[in-house]
């Protein structure tokens, strides 16, 4: 099988890693991709290819003779980059824009979770700034905290958590002032939600328009620094397994979320054929839906595709042709649950000097070698070479830096050492993901996932 993979980042990195070390695959193309990308085995990248141009992307598609398409990032979706190879005769993993609203639009994913059965927060959509206003009002004055959110793509750096009303109404303040403008008509351009409590899962299931089937779960830190402080970003590290929650308890988090949701789609008559993402809140009450994406997760991705213990790429192909179950049968895997290697995964993300705001583009950066040597993985987000070989950052989020071991600790500790080898001026990184053990007596009641 020859695949391609749209896109440039770490998560991309990381597809083209697993897919490509498969067997029954030939070569992966990562198009627009990068040198770091191209320098793994049986990957080979087509630089200069916009991943928004439809035209561009379905013609590298036909000169490549691709026989399955990956779509990686969200704008491509929302481009409808999936519709124009769907409609050109391509197998493709990523939905139609249709379906992909289910992110592009947080006002539809709570229409659809409506619709579905699905418990979310309680929530509002708003087209004027005043509305937005009296709703996180009336929020304050229940004694819940606000979250406010752009009702479009902002790249996981969207949403502002406020702790005072005032914090909300500055939020909306910004967001009328920018996203407002760019919006035609009466579209919803601000979402204002509850602010919920508890400790967050991310759940990733792999769609074929019909049923869902889950990879193992993760949770990933959206706060720049330790602790859950500063700003949000689009994710500084994840890691698989949850210790308070197992991979077996996905299965009722797909009945209680995926599925329904997948359904509804149907419904509507746009099927979901792509990665389904789910945010969750562990609250005491059970686990609430934050939002969905509607593709892999990044940095999601570089800490859960190392513990798969079975091939992704003809799981990917037969969700794109939209039935799921032979590829399940033939891997033996007629329950659905993809088996996993022992021990954990621990992705730490080393980031430019100056993000999330302005990123700083240009630093050296040393020590990737050995950084590789100490046996962890380093997926490669926005990195370029130079001529004479030197390795500079080139966007926010630049490393995604992987250890594996024996448990979260172990795993926490080969991350950490492989980050400490590497060094470029400014660079950032938290030094907590996947530390501080397992949480004890804490259970999450699966009843309340539903109403």
């Amino acid at each position: 099988m020859k695949i391609l993979v749209i896109g440039n980042g770490g998560r991309e990195h990381a597809l083209a890693w697993k897919l490509a070390a498969e067997p029954g695959v030939n070569e992966v193309i990562v198009a627009p991709g990068s040198d770091a990308i191209g320098r793994e085995p049986r990957v080979r990248c087509v630089p200069g290819v916009d991943p928004l141009d439809r035209a561009a992307v379905v013609a590298v598609a036909r000169r490549e003779a691709a026989e399955l398409v990956i779509i990686g990032p969200e704008a491509p979706l929302a481009a409808r980059v999936a519709d124009a190879l769907i409609e050109a005769g391509f197998a493709v993993f990523g939905p139609t824009a249709a379906a992909a609203r289910i992110e592009s639009s947080k006002a539809f994913c709570h229409e659809i979770a409506t619709a579905a059965g699905v418990r979310m927060a309680r929530a509002g959509a708003f087209h004027d700034a005043d509305e937005a206003v009296a709703f996180a009002s009336d929020l304050a004055a229940m004694g819940r905290g606000v979250v406010v959110k752009a009702d479009g793509l902002m790249a996981g750096k969207g949403v502002t958590v406020c702790d005072t009303l005032a914090e909300a109404e500055r939020a909306i303040g910004d967001l009328a002032a920018g996203v407002r403008a760019e919006t035609a008509g009466d579209r919803p351009w601000v979402v204002v939600e509850e602010r919920l409590t508890g400790r967050e899962a991310s759940l990733i299931a792999i769609c074929d328009g019909r049923s869902a089937v889950p990879l193992p779960m993760a949770r990933d830190h959206k706060r720049l620094l330790d602790g859950d402080r500063g700003p949000n970003t689009g994710g500084m590290g994840a890691y698989s397994p949850l210790p308070e929650l197992s991979d077996e308890a996905a299965e009722p988090l797909l009945t209680a979320f995926h599925r329904p949701i997948v359904a509804e789609l149907a419904r509507r008559g746009t099927p979901f054929r792509g990665a389904l993402y789910a945010g969750l809140m562990l609250t005491e009450d059970g686990p609430v839906l934050l939002e969905c994406n509607a593709r892999f997760g990044d940095p999601e991705t570089q800490a859960v595709l190392p513990r798969l213990a079975v091939a992704l790429g003809p799981m990917l192909l037969a969700a794109a042709r939209g039935d799921l179950g032979p590829a399940l049968a033939a891997s033996g895997l007629p329950g659905g649950r993809l088996p996993t290697l022992p021990g954990a995964s621990v992705a730490i993300v080393l980031a430019a000097a100056g993000y999330p705001d302005a990123p700083r583009s240009g630093d050296r950066i040393d020590g990737l070698d050995e950084a590789a040597a100490s046996g962890a993985l380093v997926f490669h987000s926005g990195t370029r070479r130079d001529a004479d070989g030197s390795v500079r950052t080139a966007g926010g989020r630049v490393l995604s830096v992987v250890g594996r071991g024996r448990d979260l600790a172990a795993a926490s500790a080969a991350a950490e050492r492989a980050a400490d080898l590497i060094h470029a001026e400014g660079l950032q990184r938290r030094h907590d993901i996947g530390a501080g053990g397992v949480i004890s007596g804490l259970a999450m009641p699966m009843r309340a996932a539903a109403r």
